[in-house]
């Protein structure tokens, strides 16, 4: 179906699940605007993702899945055709947001024709997900538009607020000259967290071989963790007060690079364009990893059961216990001599 790109005056965007998928979606952005300049772009997620969304300039409004509520999700069909858009795009592509892009009226309907849901749209994208990063997979998605993707990276909406407190913050430390490096302990599956005592054991080289201080970021989740990190160094570090997900964004922005398991913060670090070096075990650095050239990821590729997905380990957590710290500390030489990274 070919597409006049005159006709899209609104679309309407889907993607779904935590942080760090949504702010992979989000490198389709620039491509749209260079298709579709005069078209408002909006953008239904779930609520944890809402607040790096609004501040964007690509996006005119926010609108909310509440995956625990039917109730809720039912009032969004009608919300939806309201809105009368003329093209919407759902980059999650699961059996709840078939139905709404089906539901939702739009002359155009784009998504993945899984099985049992390809029904809902008339533009689709790949059958079988190809072994591709998930960033690239959203950039294919749109190549069905017959536009040409355009990579320049993520966005990560920041408030003036947010931006004030990281200044403020890194201000008190008097820490201008200072080689920051960021620790983020946190990871949405238990099985992609790498051990305090590692990340310790991580964060002490850090300092020691660079010359770097390390800065712990952490979310309500991985509070414990993070004290965990800080308690096991030899060295003392810093250790960040509590921070919304925007003002964590804007401390990210501020250091001179990250260290991070595979989470939303290792992807919001990617975002705001900060050298980030994700760590993997489970999981593959290949298809989630720290996207783009300026970036670097590690695991330890000689275990059996290296990417195994699974929640939980079944084993002895070997893919971050055993991981070879001289490894990492190659990764994070080859991130800071790629982005020029040095100070005194």
């Amino acid at each position: 179906m070919k597409i006049d790109p005159a006709s899209i005056k609104k679309i309407l965007l889907i993607k779904l699940r935590g942080i760090g998928d949504v702010v992979l979606s989000t490198i389709i952005f620039d491509s749209l605007q260079t298709a579709f300049p005069e078209a408002q772009v909006d953008f239904l997620t779930e609520k944890a993702s809402k607040d790096f969304l609004l501040p964007l300039d690509e996006i005119s409004n926010v609108y909310i899945f509440n995956r625990g509520s039917t109730k809720d999700r039912l009032k969004l069909i009608p919300k939806i055709r309201k809105q009368k858009y003329d093209l919407v795009i759902d980059l999650f592509s699961n059996p709840a947001t078939a139905q709404l892009t089906r539901l939702s009226g739009a002359r155009y309907r784009l998504g993945f024709p899984y099985r049992g849901r390809k029904y809902a749209y008339n533009l689709f994208g790949q059958e079988a997900r190809a072994k591709v990063h998930s960033a690239d997979l959203h950039l294919e998605l749109i190549s069905a538009l017959g536009i040409k993707p355009e990579n320049n990276g993520f966005k990560f909406g920041l408030t003036e607020d947010a931006k004030l407190f990281a200044n403020n913050y890194l201000s008190e430390l008097n820490s201008t000259n200072d080689l920051i490096c960021a620790i983020v302990p946190g990871g949405g599956w238990q099985s992609k967290r790498c051990d305090p005592s590692v990340f310790a054991n991580i964060a002490d080289s850090v300092i020691e071989k660079f010359g770097a201080k390390v800065l712990i970021l952490w979310g309500p989740e991985d509070k414990n963790e993070a004290e965990q990190i800080k308690l096991k160094m030899i060295n003392n570090c810093l250790f960040a007060p509590p921070t919304s997900l925007l003002e964590m964004g804007a401390l990210l922005k501020n250091v001179d690079f990250t260290i991070a398991n595979d989470s939303g913060p290792m992807h919001i670090s990617v975002a705001v364009e900060t050298p980030t070096l994700s760590l993997h075990g489970p999981t593959s650095p290949f298809l989630q990893g720290a996207f783009g050239a300026k970036n670097e990821t590690v695991r330890y590729d000689e275990l059996s059961c290296i990417e195994c997905n699974l929640l939980e380990c079944n084993r002895k957590h070997e893919c971050f216990l055993e991981l070879p710290i001289e490894r990492v500390l190659e990764s994070v030489r080859r991130l800071l001599d790629k982005n020029g990274i040095r100070k005194n």
